[in-house]
């Protein structure tokens, strides 16, 4: 395989491979964005009840679960493992550090509010390492990976073009900001 030279060539190369994948990342952003809700009105549910005394609230908590998970098997339509739970986990905890931040921004202070952005982003670029069978190894080695109906398109890691600080992270971070974008119609 061939070194790809620079970040536009590599962003090439996946919008080539996104056009054989059947899944529509800008729809799947979306509706995961609608999950990490759901998980949220699930929470809120249970609290609600817990604080209220009806159970009203708690009767609900079946009915939102049902959908947030006919949602997820719309992203993860297969997995082994724990990938299910890990994903809702990642999608619930990127929720909760978005919203911790935009209260300690509404606060003034900016710095803490920026430092859980950059954190919840983080987990939520996880969430789309994991499900696009982008992890591999030891979890910080990443791999880029595409699924096409058939057979996937691996770019390998020696062919990835240089990034700056690119450590695992960066380069996941890199992929979701490229592949996964909600304003591609």
């Amino acid at each position: 395989m061939q070194k790809i030279k620079s970040v536009k060539e590599f962003v090439e190369k996946m919008d080539a491979a996104k056009k054989v994948n059947p899944k529509d990342l800008s729809s799947d952003q979306d509706l995961s964005i609608g999950i990490m809700n759901l998980i949220s009105i699930e929470e809120h549910l249970m609290f609600s009840g817990a604080k209220t005394g009806k159970h009203e609230f708690y009767d609900q908590i079946n009915v939102i679960r049902d959908m947030r998970k006919r949602m997820m098997q719309k992203i993860i339509p297969s997995y082994e493992g724990e990938v299910w739970c890990i994903s809702k986990h990642l999608l619930a905890s990127s929720m909760r550090l978005f919203e911790v931040g935009t209260k300690a921004l509404a606060a003034g202070d900016a710095t803490q509010a920026y430092e859980l952005f950059d954190e919840s982003y983080a987990l939520y670029c996880i969430f789309w390492g994991l499900n696009m069978g982008m992890l591999g190894g030891d979890g910080a080695d990443l791999k880029y990976v595409k699924k096409s109906q058939k057979k996937p398109v691996k770019v390998a890691p020696a062919e990835m073009p240089d990034v700056p600080a690119a450590g695992g992270m960066a380069k996941l971070k890199n992929w979701v900001k490229n592949a996964v974008n909600c304003c591609i119609e």
